[in-house]
């Protein structure tokens, strides 16, 4: 899906997504990856989202966001509460999606000028 955004301050914009890809700007991922306004992380961790501890989220962290949003890959997959409570600890939201939604939902909140990071997975 093709994804216009009329915010022409934000860095690193989500152009278009497929299940194989994203295209933030000009560059094309397809590993896990993580963006926020001004950051682009590629191949960020190998571990899938089941799998990361908070050593796996410390990238996100440094970023220090207001609201994490999670994208899962094709289907929605809810890691453990306890995974996600560094956050919580830190005072940062977090929203698990589908790769699609969040994809819409990172161009949103970055229009709206909030301060979000997207952590992204495929499969």
């Amino acid at each position: 899906m093709k994804l216009h955004q009329d915010n022409p301050s934000a860095l690193h914009l989500i152009r278009s997504y497929a299940d194989d890809h994203i295209l933030i700007n000009e560059h094309r991922m397809e590993t896990a990856f993580i963006v926020s306004a001004t950051q682009l992380i590629r191949d960020w961790t190998q571990a899938s989202l089941i799998e990361c501890t908070e050593i796996d989220w410390q990238p996100i962290l440094a970023l220090r966001p207001e609201i994490l949003i999670l994208g899962t890959g094709t289907k929605l997959r809810h890691p453990d509460p306890r995974q996600l409570d560094v956050f919580y600890r830190n005072r940062i939201g977090v929203e698990v999606m589908d790769t699609g939604a969040a994809c819409r939902t990172y161009n949103v909140l970055l229009a709206e000028d909030r301060n979000v990071v997207a952590a992204i997975w495929f499969g």
